[in-house]
């Protein structure tokens, strides 16, 4: 019998691992595939974005309704304190100009060898292409294996999982009908940080997929994101329409679409532009007089023939005036969510209500639960990483609290 059994070798369940071995518990690490951070080193593809320099109390309010709950935990394990454990692993961190922190490798690959290295050295034990599909009748854990089902019995477990996006790095959300059979309440899961699908028309699809769109604003109601997005072939994404995913996605489950506003001259307001689009065109094309004169780029004049097109008249019969009112106003039309599978993170998983303060589930003691598989959501730029740390680190504690408190 191992002391702790941790399901999921991502960074909610190596954390909580490296706390449990620091306090003295044996722990066996369990994962699916065949090896230890497949969706950390896929995050670290592109420059790994570990947390964010801002304070605290700007910090936490990107965790939504959420924070309150989240709040002892990041505080137990800051940014800072998140930089300081990657520099002590030999990965040095450092402040980007969008205040995002990154090691100085840039990468994920070189951090996870120097953890699993120490992991390994402080004896924690792994168990790789091991499945979980819940409990046997005598309450131990059930492992698929290529040798069969295979019972674990452990004296704590720490359920790591992850959500339900790219899944075939390991996370499938699978454990949420486990849980749900033994009476655990789980919010239903639900694609975060994803892009959304629009019926662009063929000329623009085929001409702007992958043109990003710079310095723009977005906006959803009340809710206004400075910042980049893409265009794809079915769609939009990008960092400012992750920014909004929450917003967005409630929308067009909701309504079955939703109307998001493209700004592309925010810094400039009605009249500014009208001033700049009421000199003479002369022979120039309509695009390219727009493009001089209000330094629109390709892709945004594209946005503006299409919200012409949808609406029935041509971009050419707008006057200075509408043609400034458009610029920074043009609808675009949401039909759908990008599916789960493609999206960065989840939103849903285990409600809080089910969790005491050492994220130890009360209808099942002696489980307890971290990471993105909790009911939380947040947008890029360090936050997902930060909360996955900080909730692994905290069920680590909870689960030696456990220990203390059964032994006294």
């Amino acid at each position: 019998m191992t002391d702790v059994a941790v399901i999921g070798a991502g960074p909610a369940g190596l954390m909580a691992a490296e706390v449990l071995a620091q306090g003295g518990a044996r722990v066996t690490v369990y994962d699916a595939m065949p090896s230890a951070g497949r969706k950390l080193l896929m995050a670290g593809r592109g420059g790994l974005n570990l947390t964010h320099s801002e304070p605290l109390p700007d910090f936490m309010p990107r965790y939504r309704e959420a924070a309150p709950m989240l709040q002892a935990a990041i505080a137990a394990f800051s940014p800072d304190g998140l930089r300081a454990w990657s520099a002590a692993l030999g990965e040095a961190t450092f402040v980007g100009s969008s205040g995002r922190v990154f090691p100085k490798a840039f990468k994920a690959s070189p951090l996870l060898r120097a953890w699993l290295r120490r992991l390994d050295a402080g004896g924690v034990r792994f168990a790789f292409r091991h499945r979980w599909t819940g409990w046997d009748g005598e309450g131990r854990l059930l492992f698929r294996t290529i040798d069969g089902q295979r019972p674990i019995e452990a004296k704590a477990t720490v359920l790591a999982l992850g959500g339900a996006s790219w899944p075939r790095l390991g996370s499938d959300g699978g454990w949420a009908d486990i849980l749900a059979s033994k009476g655990v309440a789980v919010s239903k899961l639900r694609p975060a940080n994803s892009g959304f699908t629009v019926a662009w028309s063929d000329v623009f699809r085929d001409r702007f997929e992958g043109q990003p769109l710079k310095g723009v604003a977005l906006t959803i109601g009340a809710h206004t994101v400075r910042g980049e997005a893409m265009i794809t072939r079915s769609g939009i994404e990008g960092g400012a329409i992750y920014a909004l995913s929450a917003e967005l996605r409630e929308a067009v489950l909701g309504l079955g679409q939703a109307t998001l506003t493209i700004a592309l001259r925010p810094e400039l307001d009605v009249a500014a532009l009208t001033t700049r689009l009421s000199g003479t065109r002369g022979k120039q094309s309509l695009a390219n007089f727009l493009r001089k004169a209000a330094q629109l780029s390709p892709v945004g004049i594209g946005l503006m023939q299409e919200a012409a097109i949808a609406s029935g008249r041509p971009l050419a019969l707008f006057s200075p005036a509408e043609l400034a009112k458009l610029i920074n106003a043009i609808p675009v039309q949401l039909t759908g969510v990008a599916p789960i599978e493609r999206a960065i993170s989840t939103a849903g998983g285990v409600t809080f209500d089910e969790l005491d303060e050492r994220l130890m589930l009360r209808k099942l003691p002696g489980v307890f639960a971290a990471g993105e598989m909790l009911d939380w959501e947040a947008p890029t730029g360090g936050y997902l990483l930060q909360a996955s740390f900080a909730t692994g680190a905290a069920a680590g504690r909870g689960v030696l609290r456990w220990f203390a408190q059964s032994s006294s």
